[in-house]
């Protein structure tokens, strides 16, 4: 049977059941499991043999549904994790340590940024931000020998740069690292990093995944392409023994396509304990089973206000990678050619009071810290999520003083474009 469409897989993707079996995904409700001795526990332990001992690491609800999100980015292993951003922490973390050097590009998610610039940076892990528009020789520049991976998003929340893919997988490949990828606004289903050459993707599935503001969550997932065992210098925790793990070396005992997501969650999961919960995970597979319906709606609505907003007398500029004549244009008709998500990014004349006036009268979008949901919301980040930033930041980021994020949900865009008319009055 020749592979399914990305339709089929967000319904049925991840989970068999077999005869007798729940239909739905169920819900393992349990920390531990049991185990007729100690012997076979024994074997989990030591990694010899698939099964589960403690939530914390793993559990079947969580695995469904992590092997459903891989499916759909045409992945080899993924492991679910409470957060975005410990999602985020675990990719990096998984290869670079103490001493280590990663490249990222400098319009990233505002707490992603804080997690990278100040608390790995106190961890010793040292980052260069470099402008996701730089040149492949100021890209190329940006490289140490102790660089271990290079970071950027598909679709920068909130500055809604494009990434340029196949430009930064090649300056990754080139220095022997991969390249990381945030893909949550674009979500699997508008585009598929793996396919443009990144090697690790990650989400917040907070966002789009789950769609509905019911669940907090992340993913990471391995394309399994990237041979560590090529740079087994630069890698030593998947190419050499883990003494906490009985000397295991992971790319040996699980090849390139399951090293990376066994170490971790053999290492990562087990110190730091990040799981998502399986009612959690439950909520975002209800979620996954709709997705490819709502992305297009979604972005259907974000290129109709965009539309609108870009011809208002009282709106200085819009940002939003599908409106024809947008500096992201012609990268959008590559890398998105079935839509730019739902989130519009605007100025309001008059500067930040003026967006915070507009803000006060909206009707049916609400003030919210969440974007990427059925609900229409709107956010101020620097006054919100980008508020620990200072002026050159912001601007290194994409954010300035009058931007307004605005996240279209699955409302009538007639409904949406009046509110935004009235509001801005």
């Amino acid at each position: 049977m020749a592979e399914q469409g990305i339709g089929t897989k967000c319904v049925q993707g991840g989970y068999a059941p077999g005869n007798g079996e729940p239909r739905q995904i169920p819900i393992v409700q349990s920390t531990t499991f049991k185990y007729a001795s100690s012997a076979e526990m024994g074997k989990l332990f030591d990694l010899e043999a698939s099964g589960y001992f403690y939530t914390r690491l793993q559990n079947p609800t969580n695995d469904a549904v992590a092997a459903k999100i891989a499916a759909l980015e045409g992945g080899t292993a993924a492991m679910l994790t409470s957060s975005g951003q410990a999602a985020s922490f675990y990719a990096v973390f998984n290869i670079a340590s103490c001493g280590d050097h990663v490249v990222a590009s400098s319009t990233i998610y505002g707490g992603t940024y804080n997690l990278f610039a100040v608390t790995m940076k106190r961890m010793g892990v040292e980052f260069t931000f470099v402008s996701p528009d730089c040149t492949a020789e100021e890209l190329d520049a940006a490289f140490r020998p102790n660089t271990k991976a290079v970071f950027g998003e598909t679709i920068a929340n909130p500055a809604l740069t494009v990434l340029d893919i196949e430009k930064f997988a090649r300056a990754a490949h080139a220095h022997g690292v991969p390249l990381i990828v945030d893909n949550t606004f674009a979500t699997p289903v508008l585009c598929r990093p793996f396919e443009w050459g990144a090697d690790i993707v990650t989400h917040s599935t907070t966002k789009y995944m789950d769609g509905h503001g019911a669940a907090v969550g992340g993913c990471v997932v391995d394309s399994g392409k990237f041979d560590w065992t090529a740079h087994a210098d630069k890698f030593p925790g998947l190419c050499t023994p883990d003494e906490s793990y009985h000397g295991v070396t992971y790319t040996e005992r699980f090849g390139l396509a399951g090293a990376f997501i066994t170490k971790a969650t053999a290492q990562l999961m087990r110190d730091f304990g990040s799981i998502q919960s399986p009612q959690n995970a439950f909520l975002l597979n209800l979620g996954l089973e709709s997705l490819h319906v709502r992305m297009k709606r979604h972005s259907e609505n974000g290129l109709a206000v965009a539309k609108f907003l870009s011809v208002h007398p009282q709106v200085s500029w819009v940002t939003y990678s599908g409106l024809p004549g947008d500096k992201y244009h012609a990268l959008a008709q590559k890398y998105l050619p079935d839509g730019s998500c739902g989130v519009v990014s605007f100025g309001v004349k008059g500067g930040r009071a003026a967006a915070e006036r507009f803000m006060g009268r909206l009707k049916v979008a609400a003030i919210e810290t969440h974007v990427a949901d059925a609900r229409t919301c709107c956010l101020h980040p620097a006054s919100a999520t980008h508020r620990q930033m200072n002026d050159d930041e912001l601007r290194a980021a994409g954010v300035s003083p009058d931007l307004v994020r605005y996240s279209c949900g699955l409302e009538d865009a007639a409904d949406l474009i009046a509110d935004l008319d009235q509001a801005l009055l």
